[in-house]
């Protein structure tokens, strides 16, 4: 076993969020008389918790209209957006392999919110696979890798037994800080020279790539 403890973002890393993300943001900033925002730009703050994500896209911007884009991010996300969001080819079967595997611990640390995180795992029956996650909302957010230290404590690990694996900076950096191993998927958000500034132990072109190194 490479590592007792896996630990995963979510978005961009097990999921193909992205469409959504963006295309749920740029409409919330419309409605939040804020303004067009970039496609890119969207796509740069995927990781980060919600109220960082907007503070960054959005400088300079009152807390009152800060709240209307928050609410009308969470109802477009959730409700209002049609866009298909699927897992990447390859992490179903990847991670039930990992799941299967005695004494191997998976974990998950997102920027979503606990509401949106336990969403996902009822609507996509894979809650049961790991056995602890943090989010945004419940610490701070990415890159202060409180989140990690989080998930030691609770799941009686050290650094050296555990990798983060992810697909922005936000999610390698938080791992870096703590001396932790990390690795980086090129086929999410952040473009894999951006990755290779943090120096992950592997970077991994596809889940199939990821999940077939995890396993060695």
């Amino acid at each position: 076993m490479r590592y007792r403890l896996v630990i995963f973002d979510w978005d961009g890393t097990l999921m193909d969020s992205e469409a959504r993300i963006v295309t749920s943001m740029q409409v919330a900033a419309r409605e939040a008389d804020w303004g067009e925002l970039a496609a890119e730009n969207v796509s740069n703050i995927i990781g980060l918790g919600l109220p960082e994500a907007i503070a960054t896209l959005c400088p300079g911007i009152d807390a009152e209209r800060a709240e209307r884009l928050r609410d009308r991010y969470a109802f477009h996300f959730v409700q209002g957006d049609t866009t298909p969001m699927s897992f990447f080819p390859g992490v179903k079967a990847g991670l039930a392999r990992l799941h299967a595997r005695p004494g191997q611990r998976l974990a998950v640390a997102t920027g979503k919110s606990r509401r949106g995180l336990d969403r996902i795992f009822r609507e996509t029956g894979t809650g049961h696979w790991f056995h602890a996650s943090r989010t945004a909302d419940e610490t701070l957010s990415k890159p202060h890798p409180r989140m990690l230290e989080e998930l030691l404590v609770e799941l009686g690990f050290d650094v050296g037994e555990v990798v983060m694996v992810g697909d922005t900076e936000y999610d390698l950096e938080m791992a870096r800080t703590l001396g932790m191993d990390r690795v980086a998927v090129t086929y999410g958000v952040h473009a894999p020279q951006r990755l290779a500034a943090s120096r992950p132990v592997f970077t991994a072109e596809s889940a199939l790539d990821l999940f077939d190194w995890l396993h060695t």
